[in-house]
């Protein structure tokens, strides 16, 4: 899967497309081409080899010997190098002793359907072809796509959608045919992530092998997966995954935006400002809303609104942007619309003491509060700094709401007991436990190096800490989205039992700052040993199948590869280690390393803060060292 949006290529191992499932070359969420198929005299290459050679291309390798040839060696090497641009580059090396002379065949066809078309098994039938510019061209309804090869073949037949050249080879010789696939009328297509983006070129070098292409793959996925605003094309935002979610996802994106924050804050900046300018105006109950779709939670809850997740996430976001280094202008910009979000979230809680889901008997979900006491907190940080009301009421609600939530979500077992997953509206706990539960670690940076207080106490911390650490949520390589002793787990189940990587990486960091190192390493190690097995690329979610000895992780077939909250997770994860603390307007840095050092030293570098190249060590013995930071940035106590 190549992805530089908004293109997509998509195949199997072989490289050709067959104009099944998936196959195709898209651009905007349409598929411009469905079937590629190479021949070189009369045969399809035998398949050797493929592999991505970045985030944006793939490179396939397949041989065949020639009719002349004797013995089993193959004389001919075809490799086929495929960009998500919409090129392909089709290269012919021959090591036979004698010139050759051979017909290559490349067979098109397309169906011009929309990826949610696809999806849905409602793709339609291939379109007839036309030539057009020594090419073939398909139209349908509002919509046309051109392949343009180079050189013009020798022959282009559109009643079979084949092209055909002649190639000559002298011995050791090379030929090569480029394909370049477009929608008619428009130029190449220039990817956001292909300019000077917004994400600093971070890298990581260390004593564990996995950490540096780790890091760099991750950087180049997010970089792949970035869409500019269309009436706004500074602003940049993330897509939230290829192939099925290549648009807007208003809580991923600033959920990836906040992950990636150790990159620079001109991402958060354009996702901010993005979606302020979706923002739901006044008067009516839900006026200061960021609009989104609901999500399933699996079986034990309704589908929850993701708008309300963004909501809450918008004014952390800005929060603690501004403590990595968002320019103070920009800052004041954006305040407005985080005050609505702040100004919705009292409205709709008015004179109770949780955020329910917005319909009469939701529920209120154990994340949701977490997300709400860390918005009310972080976002009542951002008042104060710039004079505006409201920011005593706030730390007034998010204190009820920590005596109330300590006293009515955890629930007291033989074990020293859980959080509820929910509670019911009549205040019934929903008793399963979840990966949600993580977010109650997440509390969001204040000034000063110092994390906002969370809705959990020591003792109930520790007793959370142990839960994810044990055998029921840790599979091994990752963290389950529902204990295997939960009714209705399943290893496949999206909510219900799957490995999410940024639950994961989310559970890693808050378990590290809460000082459960242990539990942090075997959740760090865990999700390092699956990333190798699928070539240091996360997807957003596989299988939460127990580990044994020899296995691997099963992935999900459903689940988006690049994603970016698996993608934004791997820069938390590292920047985690170090304890990266940022308050770029006191102009400090806080380090809180990870004491016993899981993947022995490691350095990052290319990392921003306050606007400026910042690089970091952690050395053997768990001390973190600056190597390079902006002038006058002083290291916080």
């Amino acid at each position: 899967m190549c992805v530089a949006l908004p293109g997509l290529a998509v195949s199997g191992e072989s490289g050709q497309l067959a104009g099944r499932g998936l196959d195709g070359f898209y651009r905007g969420g349409r598929r411009l081409l469905s079937r590629c198929q190479v021949r070189v005299a009369g045969r399809e290459p035998l398949p050797v080899r493929a592999w991505m050679t970045g985030a944006d291309s793939a490179r396939f390798v397949g041989t065949l010997r020639t009719a002349a040839a004797t013995g089993p060696d193959p004389d001919v090497v075809v490799e086929r190098t495929r960009h998500a641009d919409g090129t392909e580059r089709i290269t012919l090396r021959s090591a036979a002793p004698r010139p050759l002379r051979l017909p290559v065949e490349v067979a098109l066809g397309t169906d011009l359907a929309e990826l949610a078309a696809i999806a849905a098994g409602a793709a339609g039938p291939e379109l007839p072809a036309s030539v057009h510019d020594s090419g073939l061209r398909w139209a349908k309804d509002d919509a046309a796509a051109c392949v343009t090869p180079d050189p013009p073949p020798a022959d282009a037949l559109a009643s079979a959608g084949l092209l055909r050249w002649e190639l000559e080879l002298a011995p050791g010789g090379t030929a090569t045919v480029e394909l370049r696939v477009r929608p008619e009328g428009t130029g190449p297509l220039r990817a956001a992530g292909h300019a000077a983006g917004p994400l600093a070129p971070a890298r990581a070098a260390g004593d564990d092998h996995r950490v540096g292409p780790l890091l760099h793959s991750a950087v180049a996925d997010l970089r792949a997966l970035l869409l500019r605003d269309p009436a706004h094309p500074a602003d940049t935002y993330l897509a939230a995954g290829a192939p099925w979610r290549c648009g807007m996802a208003p809580a991923e994106a600033l959920t990836a935006a906040r992950m990636a924050l150790p990159l620079g804050t001109r991402l958060a900046a354009g996702t901010l400002r993005a979606l302020a300018r979706t923002q739901l105006k006044g008067p009516g109950p839900r006026a200061g809303m960021i609009p989104g779709p609901r999500r399933d939670a699996g079986p034990h809850l309704p589908p929850s609104c993701t708008g309300t997740e963004a909501t809450l996430l918008f004014p952390v976001l800005l929060a603690e942007a501004r403590r990595w280094g968002l320019p103070d202008q920009e800052t004041r910009h954006l305040l407005p619309a985080a005050e609505r979000c702040l100004t919705w979230l009292r409205t709709t809680v008015r004179d109770g003491t949780y955020l329910r889901d917005p319909h009469p008997t939701g529920p209120a979900r154990c994340e949701t509060q977490a997300h709400a006491h860390r918005a009310a907190l972080l976002g009542a940080d951002l008042l104060d700094a710039y004079g505006r009301p409201g920011a005593t009421e706030l730390r007034q609600w998010a204190q009820t709401l920590r005596s109330a939530f300590r006293a009515d979500f955890w629930m007291e077992d033989r074990g020293g007991g859980r959080p509820a997953m929910a509670l019911t509206a009549d205040g019934r706990p929903v008793p399963h436990l979840a990966a949600t539960t993580v977010h109650l670690l997440d509390t969001g940076l204040l000034g000063g190096g110092i994390l906002a207080p969370g809705l959990l106490d020591k003792v109930h911390t520790a007793h959370l800490a142990r839960l994810l650490g044990a055998p029921a949520m840790d599979a091994g390589w990752g963290l389950r989205g529902l204990g295997t002793k939960e009714a209705g787990h399943n290893p496949f189940g999206h909510r219900t039992g799957a490995v999410r990587v940024q639950e994961t990486a989310l559970a890693v960091a808050g378990l590290a700052a809460a000082g459960y190192e242990k539990e942090a390493a075997g959740l760090l190690n865990g999700l390092l040993d699956a990333a190798e097995h699928f070539g240091h690329r996360l997807p957003e979610m596989f299988a939460g199948e127990q580990r044994f000895a020899g296995t691997s992780p099963l992935p999900h077939p459903a689940a988006c590869r690049p994603a970016a909250t698996a993608a934004a997770s791997v820069v938390l994860l590292l920047t985690a280690l170090a304890g990266i603390r940022p308050d770029a307007p006191a102009r400090t840095v806080t380090l809180r390393p990870v004491r016993s050092v899981p993947l022995g030293e490691v350095g990052l570098h290319g990392l921003r803060v306050a606007g400026a190249p910042f690089a970091v060590r952690i050395s053997r013995l768990g001390l973190a060292m600056v190597e390079e930071a902006a002038d006058g940035l002083q290291l916080g106590a």
